[in-house]
């Protein structure tokens, strides 16, 4: 994790390219040019802007330009005026990422809150306080750690939802290295509350955790955004995203929040399916289903799909899931959300191409069947799929057919029915 969290030289030139673009748009304007002029050549140039590189671009104007903290808070307003129109375009991202209410979006989110916190008011009282410590300026500063504290909720959504599934997928050292520099910034912020309040004449030391205080936050948001976001993106299905963002309200938001519940896109229910059949065509109007050996009510069928020792998924000819046998001890838990998501969206990304592959076999009918079996713990699960076909042989999609059959390996001898 260490080497990873200290490479900085992030292979995006496009990304650099566009950062120095804007970094010299902005300096045009420092230097005295019109909002019209700069913004008619921002447009012209660079186009769309996310707001990630507008934040990179003000921190490098203060480290790298020297531009001091003041002149950038002037100029954000106007910032702001120049990039609005290409701002309000992100928002129309087809990544599910990058949209509202979607976990890496909300992280992302309150990054730009904590950073305008550290990087512009703490930073700046830490500045002044540096130069006169007066009883004005050390309050300002108590305030802005108390509001840093709130870091607190996203370290925990962090730590408590999103490690347990990086966890799942055997990924344990950064996610325990990370931890652990979060327990360190959550103490050296109330450290430094703690001097503050208690105030001794020592400035040097307070500036230093200050200092340090900002380092490290930067720090974290760097490696959350360009190491552990995006691993946990290649790693977590649509399904466990979706479980994290439904159960972040318990811990809350820093902050911030998102405006708005994340729900993915879904396929439709097929054309016709809330039409009652007719009696003797399928479905009785009193809910009876009319197969061609024999006849079950629908309560009976569910109860009867239930009741098998297995488990069951059906996906449709699009790829869909449409259907899962939900019995007492299922062996993947499946919950209802999938329904309406294609199957690719509910398996890790790393193994996507894998179901793809025997998708494509089954349609092209150069597979009917293909069996997997696995050990976990004391199970033996065999995992077999099958493509399903009408009486013509067209494709209608794949059963999924999963079952413990540890139980019968063990068989030995005979049992007969007479048998006691």
């Amino acid at each position: 994790m260490s080497e990873l969290i200290n490479n900085r030289e992030v292979d995006v030139p496009e990304q650099t390219r566009r950062q120095a673009m804007l970094r010299e748009i902005i300096k045009e304007l420092h230097a005295g040019k019109s909002v019209e002029e700069v913004k008619a050549r921002f447009e012209e140039a660079v186009g769309d802007v996310t707001v990630e590189e507008i934040s990179a671009m003000e921190h490098s104007l203060m480290t790298e330009e020297g531009i001091p903290v003041e002149e950038v808070q002037r100029l954000c307003s106007v910032h702001t005026a120049i990039f609005k129109g290409s701002i309000e375009q992100i928002h129309r991202s087809s990544k599910p990422e990058e949209q509202p209410g979607h976990p890496v979006h909300t992280f992302k989110l309150e990054n730009r809150e904590i950073e305008r916190l550290v990087n512009f008011r703490l930073e700046l009282h830490a500045d002044k306080f540096k130069k006169n410590a007066s009883e004005e300026i050390i309050f300002k500063l108590l305030e802005d750690l108390s509001l840093l504290l709130d870091l607190d909720k996203h370290y925990s959504r962090k730590e408590n939802l999103l490690f347990p599934y990086l966890e799942k997928y055997g990924i344990y050292g950064p996610t325990k290295v990370m931890w652990g520099v979060d327990d360190g910034i959550r103490n050296m912020i109330k450290e430094a509350k703690k001097a503050l309040s208690a105030y001794n004449g020592d400035s040097g030391q307070i500036t230093a955790a200050l200092e340090e205080i900002i380092k490290e936050v930067n720090e974290m948001i760097f490696k959350e955004e360009n190491i552990l976001l995006p691993m946990a993106l290649d790693k977590l299905t649509e399904d466990e995203w979706v479980r994290i963002a439904r159960e972040s309200d318990e811990i809350g938001f820093c902050l911030t929040a998102p405006d708005q519940e994340w729900i993915p896109e879904r396929a439709a229910e097929p054309e016709g399916a809330d039409v009652p059949a007719e009696e003797g065509e399928g479905l009785s109007p009193q809910g009876f289903i009319r197969f061609e050996t024999g006849l079950l009510s629908l309560h009976q069928l569910e109860t009867l799909m239930n009741h098998l020792p297995v488990d069951l998924t059906f996906i449709d000819e699009n790829d869909v899931v449409r259907y899962f046998s939900h019995g007492k001890e299922r062996i993947f838990a499946r919950t209802k959300a999938v329904i309406g998501r294609t199957v690719q969206n509910c398996h890790p990304p790393q193994s996507v191409h894998v179901v793809e592959k025997l998708l494509a076999d089954f349609k092209a009918g150069v597979k009917d069947a293909e069996d997997f079996w696995i050990n976990i713990k004391d199970k033996f699960i065999y995992i077999r799929y099958f493509a399903v076909r009408d009486a013509d042989g067209r494709y209608m999609g794949t059963l999924e057919f999963t079952q413990n059959i540890a139980p019968i390996r063990a068989l030995e001898g005979q049992k007969r029915i007479l048998s006691e």
